[in-house]
């Protein structure tokens, strides 16, 4: 069992690092020629105060998961995992 993180789901910092969060990710995806139209934070578990926040991803084309993909070969080579 693992265990869980403290409950951040509250106050105005909540809110601000949630959405920072979820534009940074947009951010380097773009830079990387990657849009994930449904990207954003799910309602439901950023309104709760039991558990963290989810990033919802979204569906994507076929075209936009090889470039995800590509990406992220691209950057596991690049930190020399592969």
């Amino acid at each position: 069992m693992t265990d869980t993180p403290a409950n951040t789901n509250t106050g105005p910092d909540h809110a601000r690092d949630a959405d920072a969060c979820v534009e940074s990710l947009r951010a380097a995806l773009i830079a990387h020629g990657i849009l994930l139209p449904s990207l954003r934070l799910d309602l439901p578990t950023y309104a709760s105060y039991h558990v963290p926040p989810l990033v919802a991803l979204g569906n994507c084309n076929l075209a936009t998961a090889r470039r995800l993909t590509e990406a992220l070969e691209q950057s596991a080579v690049a930190d020399g995992d592969r």
